[in-house]
């Protein structure tokens, strides 16, 4: 087996000998051939063979996954090898990068080739995706709460937890035992909580997805996708599938990725901790008279859930993303004008905080929700600018109402 291939859990060939922290730092320097301790931005697409002619094997003699070698960057290179590493060991699997979420999503796809997919509430963007494979290949979409015995054999179950735009959790357990008691498949994209967050092998999930271009990149300038595998038949499939359809993820990201990927622990907690006060200040103070009822609906995170299973499922914490909805479009469109902190665009999971009128870019979202992606700032900053925004919304909407503006 090509050494570029870590095990699950495995760190410098000890395997779970150290926490995910550590990992997160260490469980790459397997393939450290430099004596740089920042590693290296390798930019090289081809790599040279072994001038020795007796070290020369034909491809034919010799399957690629066998490799000690890089040899063209769409099977493998140093920054790509070094990323998988790290993710395969954080994220509890055999870890592949793609260039975007959604190419990992179309990976995943065409591995598994659905005749049905069972998946109404996800990311709009695997909507399109999803949207080419029936066309091309007749997969019928179905609800996900669709009745248990719609499923088959065979078929795919996509679930997002949490949930774009809304951060609210699904049972992920639940999920897995319907679907396997009917011979299907769970993919959980875990973008939304990454550990330590939450694990959905953990609680059943066959594979896992992530957009990198979130947490694990985590600082808004880079575009990836990863799926996870625990099956190494499955991880050997997926990249064999990856080098033909052509995905791979580029090695400046790659590089991106690998110095990003050090810190996502550290990064995440704090944005799940920052998260979490922010959605139950607000949700408070909706219980009471205030501005922010006064021009507030509803606030949604799964740390406002009741059930039993949310803090089981996401025992580390919750997800940095949570939700407003405002009591009238105009305020939705509005109060990222008013924030100082927040910058108004779409994205997520980067330290900075950003707030957007969702419908700019989801065209099934209601017209007065806004996704709140929280950042690493101090809380109580975050706090007062909602606060002094919703103060301003407040006087401009009693002005309005006195037929006064």
């Amino acid at each position: 087996m090509s050494k570029f291939i870590l095990q699950p859990s495995a760190v410098t060939g000890n395997p779970a000998k150290y926490t995910a922290d550590t990992n997160l730092v260490h469980a790459d320097e397997f393939l450290n051939d430099v004596i740089d301790v920042a590693p290296p931005i390798h930019v090289s697409t081809t790599f040279r063979y072994p001038r020795d002619p007796s070290k020369l094997v034909a491809a034919k003699d010799l399957p690629l996954e066998d490799a000690e070698d890089h040899v063209y960057s769409r099977l493998s290179s140093p920054g790509t090898a070094r990323l998988e590493a790290l993710l395969s060991s954080h994220l509890n699997g055999y870890a592949l990068v793609y260039s975007s979420g959604l190419a990992a999503f179309h990976a995943a796809l065409v591995h598994l080739n659905p005749r049905q997919l069972s998946g109404s509430l996800f990311y709009h963007g695997c909507h399109g995706v999803a949207d080419i494979h029936s066309r091309l290949t007749g997969m019928k979409q179905i609800p996900l709460d669709c009745p248990v015995e719609d499923l088959q054999p065979g078929d795919v179950v996509h679930l997002e937890t949490p949930l774009n735009p809304l951060g609210t959790a699904f049972d992920i357990k639940y999920y897995a035992d319907r679907a396997h008691n009917r011979g299907a498949i769970l993919i959980v994209d875990s973008t939304f909580a990454p550990p330590p967050l939450q694990d959905p092998f953990e609680f059943g999930a066959d594979i896992v997805m992530h957009s990198a271009s979130k947490y694990i990149g985590g600082h808004s300038d880079m575009l990836g996708g990863v799926l996870v595998t625990r099956d190494l038949k499955t991880r050997w499939k997926l990249w064999e599938d990856r080098l033909y359809l052509g995905g791979v993820m580029g090695n400046l990201e790659a590089w991106l990725g690998t110095r990003s990927a050090r810190t996502l622990g550290l990064r995440v907690l704090r944005q799940s901790e920052n998260a979490t006060k922010l959605a139950g200040w607000l949700s408070e103070e909706l219980a009471k008279e205030g501005v922010v009822k006064d021009v507030v609906e509803v606030v949604k995170h799964a740390s406002l859930q009741k059930e039993e299973w949310v803090g089981k499922q996401m025992k580390g914490g919750f997800g940095p993303v949570f939700a407003i909805e405002m009591k009238s479009e105009l305020l939705a469109k509005t109060l990222p004008s008013h924030l100082e902190l927040f910058a108004h665009a779409t994205s997520l999971g980067g330290v900075e905080s950003l707030i957007e009128w969702r419908a700019m870019s989801d065209a099934h979202c209601s017209t007065k929700l806004l996704r709140v992606s929280v950042g690493i700032e101090n809380w109580e900053d975050l706090k007062k600018d909602f606060l002094q925004a919703f103060e301003k919304l407040a006087k401009r909407e009693t002005v309005v109402l006195n037929g006064t503006d």
